[in-house]
């Protein structure tokens, strides 16, 4: 079996575990008896809500995405005519600002345990703003590579420098709309089981993304040159 092959199974077992512990696995509802039978308020079992195992699934799937362009990255940086763009300083930047967007969520998170409303709105805007930042700051590490004459088609390495960014930042543009929302859940008297979870959600996916980017930054600054020789040799 490829090395490839080995990687989905584990992104797969790892969906499965993160499911089994969120209690999906466990179909407490098909048992017969008192706890099938136990009201919804009881001691029971609660299903997960659908929105936590959506986001695992699509983790997951995004995981996979992520992963076919990091073995295509290093299977590509292998030939002759590739030449790694300079790295722009504002990417350096760029990433402080997600580990603070990352920061302020799981900081809302406790916020929205401790149904804290006004700490909560000030830590969801500061991630927002933070995370609207990083996107800009993308758009203008383009911006200085292009003027440099660095464009797509002029090289491979340049293309897989454009192609990453930009996923990862199509990626958190989409939560940006899914952060809004729960803003508006913060300044509107939602219960505070639903608005918890709905934070808790964003960090999950906030924190995703800062490890994502730091894989690719790792790449694209040439960090992980060692480990790509080292994917070459296995999956050749």
């Amino acid at each position: 079996m490829s090395v490839m092959g080995l990687f989905f199974i584990f992104v797969a077992s790892v969906v499965v575990l993160w499911l089994a512990r969120e209690g999906v696995m466990s179909a407490n509802w098909l048992e017969e008896g008192e706890t099938a039978g136990a009201p919804s308020g009881g001691a029971g079992f609660a299903p997960p809500p659908a929105a936590k195992v959506g986001l695992g699934v699509f983790l997951g799937v995004a995981l996979c995405v992520f992963s076919l362009l990091t073995a295509a990255f290093f299977m590509r940086m292998d030939s002759p005519d590739w030449q790694n763009p300079p790295l722009p300083r504002i990417l350096w930047l760029n990433t402080a600002l997600l580990v603070a967007s990352s920061v302020a969520l799981q900081w809302a998170a406790f916020a929205a345990a401790r149904d804290d409303r006004a700490r909560l709105r000030l830590l969801l805007n500061i991630a927002a703003a933070t995370s609207g930042c990083f996107l800009l700051g993308q758009l203008w590490a383009w911006r200085e590579l292009i003027a440099e004459g660095y464009s797509v088609a002029s090289n491979a390495a340049n293309a897989f420098f454009y192609l990453l960014t930009a996923i990862h930042g199509l990626h958190l543009l989409g939560g940006l709309v899914a952060l809004a929302r729960t803003i508006d859940k913060a300044w509107r008297p939602v219960h505070r089981a639903a608005l918890e979870t709905s934070v808790e959600l964003c960090a999950i996916y906030w924190h995703f993304l800062l490890a994502v980017w730091l894989v690719i930054f790792a790449m694209l600054a040439g960090e992980m040159n060692g480990f790509g020789a080292l994917c070459r040799r296995v999956l050749s």
